[in-house]
């Protein structure tokens, strides 16, 4: 069997149909939990997020050896199970927004093929994390003033080296 190595990826994930999903914080710590497990069972490093109301993007790698399928499924399956749970209990009404009824699922939180990118350069590389950083400034989004003020982002990390996920890779440190 040949080992399977991957490079730094960007990686966006997009909720079905763009709803604004993530604007809960529970769904958004469901994601960072998600984030953590893959990191402490070494399936991934991450060096940076973004959390935004329908969407997430981060740079990644996925450990060598494991496949990018499991891997990827391992995220995007355990935070659809986790919304689904929150939303019967706490929004019925809101999860009939993901009802699908397919034949291999009856719904769906996340767009299918989540767009992934290599990053072959370093100039790729700090292109998307200064993207990652500044999406929550866009003016569409006005989430916060500046990128280190979003909690839900790796920017604070990055910009006063407080490190509030301890799971989280500098792209130094890699």
């Amino acid at each position: 069997m040949v080992l399977q190595t991957y490079h730094t990826e960007f990686l966006t994930g997009t909720i079905f149909n763009w709803e604004h999903l993530l604007v809960n914080d529970v769904l958004k710590n469901v994601i960072i939990s998600s984030f953590e497990w893959l990191v402490q069972n070494k399936k991934c490093t991450i060096n940076a997020f973004v959390i935004m109301p329908n969407h997430i993007h981060m740079l990644w790698k996925i450990s060598d050896g494991f496949e990018r399928k499991d891997v990827q499924g391992a995220l995007f399956s355990f935070t659809a199970h986790e919304f689904k749970k929150h939303l019967k209990k706490k929004d019925a009404v809101h999860l009939q927004k993901y009802f699908v009824n397919s034949s291999d699922r009856d719904y769906q939180f996340w767009e299918r093929e989540p767009m992934a990118k290599e990053c072959w350069t370093e100039k790729f590389f700090r292109q998307k994390l200064n993207y990652i950083h500044f999406n929550p400034c866009q003016q569409h989004w006005n989430l916060a003033a500046s990128p280190e003020e979003y909690k839900w982002s790796s920017a604070r990390f990055y910009e006063t080296g407080i490190k509030n996920f301890s799971w989280l890779s500098h792209f130094n440190e890699c």
